[in-house]
């Protein structure tokens, strides 16, 4: 095959599908994780309306989850993935393992960035009369929002890695790509251009949360 044929035929169509799972994976992971972000910043300690049991069982659930390697995550929960979509194989029944597996780290992310705003600002937030809600969006998610792009950035590029892995137990993508021509197949010229895909989607992405970040803090 051509390199013409290789790209039409095979390499696009993996590309779209592993852009596809990423992007979905990614708008589920960022509302999973600032959910679960704020209920951690609010119940905890030293949060806005401190809840020990709350707070405990959240950072438990998270723990849990990331202690997971991605690969055997997206096996365990295979039931649930059925369950959600139907089916254990393909793009869509990806998405499932690659947002719980993602959502967790997503979490942790945005809790550190809101856990660095001064604690002045919020003390004077408070002193004004202001709610926790407009705490949280107001003062606490606009103080932070330059760490948060930077988590989200590193968060995508993860879940990247583990849209490739989920194509090796019949994820699709690139990984699937990777996977049936470049390791059964032995077709080293299409695991180089997987990888070399790879790498330039992981390029782009880190420059663009990078220059984002960059306008956010001036």
């Amino acid at each position: 095959m051509t390199f013409q044929e290789i790209l039409i035929q095979i390499l696009l169509p993996a590309l779209l599908d592993t852009m596809y799972m990423v992007v979905i994976s990614t708008i589920f992971t960022v509302i999973l994780g600032f959910i679960t972000a704020v209920g951690l910043i609010i119940t905890g300690p030293k949060g806005l309306r401190p809840n020990s049991l709350v707070y405990k069982s959240l950072n438990l659930v998270v723990n849990i989850l990331r202690s997971f390697p991605f690969i055997i995550l997206m096996i365990s929960i295979f039931p649930l993935t059925k369950l959600i979509v139907g089916t254990t194989i393909g793009t869509n029944a990806a998405i499932v393992p690659l947002t719980l597996g993602a959502a967790p780290f997503a979490a942790r992310i945005i809790e550190s960035a809101l856990l660095e705003v001064d604690y002045g600002i919020i003390e004077a937030a408070k002193s004004f009369g202001a709610k926790t809600h407009q705490i949280i969006f107001k003062v606490m998610l606009k103080e932070a929002m330059p760490s948060i792009v930077l988590g989200i950035t590193l968060t995508v590029i993860n879940i990247i890695g583990y849209s490739a892995m989920a194509g090796t137990v019949g994820g699709g993508g690139l990984g699937d790509v990777a996977q049936k021509y470049g390791y059964y197949r032995f077709q080293t010229d299409i695991m180089i251009y997987t990888v070399i895909i790879l790498i330039i989607i992981v390029q782009v992405i880190q420059a663009l949360g990078n220059l984002l970040y960059r306008k956010m803090i001036k």
